[in-house]
């Protein structure tokens, strides 16, 4: 089964990554490439990547005039952010939260876990072509 695992960078009491000391930051994405690696290891990983802040993000939206509306929003408070996401294949849910939670305990500052939330959602397969 495949889940989608969204990585929320909420406020955490923590500054923003762009914000933490050189190791800090070196410790945290060495955590999550040996997470990527592992789960790559055990077959389960299909898909990992960061996101660009909201500040790069567009929503686009077709018109009945011609070109889409393209605008840079609404999104929510820049405290409350979609980071980065997994894809993963594995068994069951069961296996996804797990997965999760240990996502969730990337280090941040001062190597303490971020405890970050990481939304799981299951990836619903679509109905058959001939339908």
């Amino acid at each position: 089964m495949k889940y989608m695992l969204l990585m929320h960078y909420t406020d955490l009491g923590v500054p923003e990554i762009s914000h933490w000391a050189p190791e800090d930051i070196k410790r945290h994405i060495g955590f999550m490439h040996t997470f990527n690696r592992e789960l790559t290891e055990s077959g389960e990983l299909v898909d990992a990547q960061g996101l660009a802040g909201p500040d790069r993000a567009r929503v686009v939206r077709a018109t009945p005039e011609g070109p889409p509306a393209v605008t840079d929003g609404p999104f929510p408070e820049t405290k409350e952010l979609l980071a980065g996401f997994w894809v993963v294949d594995c068994a069951d849910e069961a296996r996804a939260v797990e997965i999760a939670a240990r996502a969730s305990t990337a280090p941040g500052p001062d190597n303490v876990p971020l405890n970050m939330p990481i939304e799981v959602r299951q990836i619903m397969a679509g109905p058959p072509e001939d339908l």
